[in-house]
């Protein structure tokens, strides 16, 4: 009987360890403690969206009335947060302390863990001097009861978006230990009327798709546009002028200056050039006598070293973060698939092996991952891979879906993707997704848009 008691009691101690267990690994996905900072833990796939609370700030309206910047502040900051995926908003009527009981004083935490924040957002805005504010901003740590850290901006009231993206991204770097991306812009080919007679121009927007601004207008078809390091500069491919013949040609858009400066005419051109890490160097790839080959220029004196050889198409080159490597598609084996390089055009090795066409590989900013378009069984693909070719996997696919681009940080992606029409017309939109495929989303844009390029972290 005493035995019986025993194993009975045993196999309950075992059912509750066991149970206990779960709970953690299903609760693994948020850290806090008394003694480790709040943050959240996203290496792993699907991820457990944070509570947050975000108040409205404070703002003295006898001093500053414009526009309710104490709603929409916090609110953009909210976009951005809920939009990577990785954050939720809690309802803002459950909130139990107002705007002004927020201000110079720590929250009453016990209110905001009834309604199950993890993190609190507080702020205030002040007057500076004419047409300048100043926005207040602390990140609190409910279960911790402490400060994370606070911030203060001052800029033109014209500038609140800006202060708002800046503020976003301090917030995300502190709660999830990675860059934001929050601050930053994306350029891409806006596209208007018919199908067969599209009109294709340069446009620029904040990543959340607001500031729309139309670069080039429309007379000359450009492709692929791609950012500076500095982000300050964009290169972009067009056939620019019928009495010229339409030769390709390589332009650089200054964005501080809004000048175009002409590299020189590519007739061979087969792939838009993309930028060395350093900003001194632009790769391309070339076709010459039945051949297209990698190339390198020179930005500071314009000369052009081949780096591949040989009968094979060799396209769509990429730098690795470091500029010593170089990913490129080509079909010298038979199929088109993926290879890497040294930066001196030796060593090359190729690294997809599936089945399928691959091509527009792109090296993430943070060396880990080489996102690229996939063909296969009559489908396109954007796919993930580490630089050997291992692990590789799919995250989106459509009728037509390319052109992947990095955001800063390496998590977030942008791509475009066509879709038929009724009237046989082509509907193409530019999406957004992160590395777990679990969060795709559109983003918005006035009209059509293909071939999105992300800027690094904002300089403007």
């Amino acid at each position: 009987m005493i035995l019986n008691l025993y194993k009975k009691n045993l196999n309950t101690l075992l059912l509750y360890f066991l149970f206990l267990l779960l709970f953690i690994i299903s609760q693994n996905k948020i850290v806090y403690s008394e003694d480790s900072p709040l943050q959240i833990d996203i290496m792993g796939g699907r991820v457990q969206a944070m509570p947050l609370a975000i108040s409205y700030f404070f703002i003295n309206k006898d001093v500053i009335n414009n526009d309710e910047l104490e709603k929409k502040i916090p609110d953009l900051i909210t976009n951005n947060l809920v939009n990577s995926g990785l954050f939720k908003l809690l309802n803002r009527d459950a909130y139990m302390q107002k705007p002004s009981q927020l201000i110079n004083t720590p929250p009453k935490f016990r209110d905001w863990r009834i309604i199950d924040a993890q993190a609190l957002i507080t702020g205030n805005i002040e007057k500076k001097e004419e047409n300048k504010i100043k926005v207040n901003v602390q990140l609190w740590d409910i279960y911790g009861e402490k400060r994370m850290f606070g911030i203060s901006l001052s800029s033109k009231i014209k500038s609140w978006r800006r202060i708002s993206h800046i503020i976003s991204d301090k917030i995300y770097e502190r709660l999830t230990g990675e860059e934001g991306y929050f601050d930053t812009r994306i350029v891409y080919v806006a596209e208007s009327g018919e199908q067969k007679n599209k009109i294709k121009r340069l446009a620029i927007m904040d990543q959340d798709g607001a500031n729309h601004k139309y670069l080039t207008n429309g007379k000359s078809l450009v492709l692929t546009p791609r950012f500076s390091p500095n982000q300050q500069k964009i290169t972009f491919f067009s056939y620019n002028g019928i009495n010229r013949g339409l030769k390709p040609s390589v332009y650089i858009y200054n964005l501080l200056t809004g000048k175009i400066e002409i590299l020189g005419e590519f007739a061979g051109m087969s792939f838009a050039p993309r930028f060395s890490p350093n900003g001194k160097e632009l790769i391309m790839s070339l076709a010459k006598n039945g051949a297209t080959n990698i190339y390198i220029m020179n930005l500071e004196n314009k000369k052009i070293k081949q780096l591949t050889t040989g009968r094979s198409i060799d396209t769509s080159p990429s730098f690795s973060p470091d500029g010593e490597k170089i990913i490129f598609n080509s079909d010298r084996s038979g199929g088109q698939h993926l290879y890497v390089m040294k930066k001196n055009g030796k060593n090359i090795k190729r690294v997809s092996f599936g089945r399928g066409s691959y091509a527009t590989p792109v090296w993430s900013p943070r060396g880990d991952y080489i996102a690229f378009t996939k063909f296969t069984r009559g489908r396109f693909f954007i796919g993930l891979m580490h630089p050997d070719g291992s692990s590789e996997r799919l995250i989106a696919e459509g009728y037509l879906t390319e052109g992947p681009t990095w955001a800063p940080g390496g998590r977030v992606l942008s791509f475009f993707r066509q879709t038929p029409k009724e009237d046989g017309n082509m509907k193409t939109r530019l999406f957004v997704i992160d590395i777990t495929g679990n969060r795709e989303r559109e983003l918005i844009t006035p009209g059509d848009g293909s071939d999105p390029a992300w800027s690094p972290k904002n300089l403007k």
